[in-house]
């Protein structure tokens, strides 16, 4: 059973679209529905329905509006309108589908297929994901597990040369010359690393230390094998000594 989140300005077109789903079609059931736009919202960011469908035309927010502010996009969105005109751009705004209005049962009943084709790709994804984070977690030779581009990356400590901040991301370095870049903090790139491999020598460097040439005392810097120079600040010396 899918579950349906619907949201539309008029009332009854609102109830005319929960008849329609709730009687002609044993898939869906309506999980919640919303004439405020902003109510919507709200419930969204702590809900995730199987699918939504969101009326364009809506006098304090339109749909187009409405779909750049979802926080959470994990599930398909289906376009409600009374003007062919938006179906084009409808499609280019990350809905599966768009229905006229008054909605045609048949149409409905595709775009209920393509809901439920959308959920299982999704699905599969997304349990191949889970079976690869647990065989990793579970396997004695553990990797690092790295998330960015929309795909995981598992890297053994040894490829890690060191790991930089740019403000909101962070850049990893390879010992075959090529970069990771990923959406997370200094941080939170530090919570992935195994910290008996890796330490936090400044503010906006992470360091391999099986990977270190040398350590310029006078100058504070350490040198990569990789001949990376990588600054070390007062704050983390003592302990940058205490390690090596």
């Amino acid at each position: 059973m899918l579950e349906a989140v619907i949201v539309d300005d008029e009332i009854k077109a609102l109830q005319s679209l929960s008849w329609e789903l709730t009687n002609f079609s044993k898939e869906i059931n309506v999980e919640a529905s919303f004439t405020d736009p902003f109510a919507a919202l709200e419930y969204l960011e702590k809900n995730t329905p199987d699918c939504l469908f969101l009326d364009i035309e809506m006098p304090t927010m339109d749909g187009f509006q409405f779909i750049q502010k979802l926080q959470n996009k994990n599930f398909p969105v289906v376009i409600t309108t009374a003007y062919n005109q938006y179906a084009i751009k409808a499609l280019k705004n990350e809905a599966i589908d768009y229905l006229l209005k008054p909605i045609d049962t048949d149409d409905l009943k595709e775009t209920i297929v393509k809901i439920k084709k959308f959920n299982y790709n999704n699905y599969t994804s997304n349990k191949l994901e889970k079976i690869l984070l647990n065989f990793n977690a579970n396997n004695i030779q553990k990797k690092i597990t790295i998330n960015t581009d929309g795909k995981l990356v598992f890297l053994e400590s040894d490829e890690i040369l060191y790991a930089e901040s740019d403000g909101n991301y962070s850049t990893l370095f390879l010992t075959d010359g090529n970069k990771l870049v990923l959406t997370k903090k200094l941080k939170e790139v530090n919570e992935l690393l195994p910290q008996e491999t890796f330490f936090r020598i400044h503010n906006s460097y992470i360091i391999n230390l099986n990977k270190i040439k040398e350590f310029l005392k006078t100058d504070g810097y350490v040198i990569l094998k990789s001949n990376h120079k990588i600054p070390v600040s007062r704050q983390k010396k003592s302990d940058f000594l205490d390690l090596i």
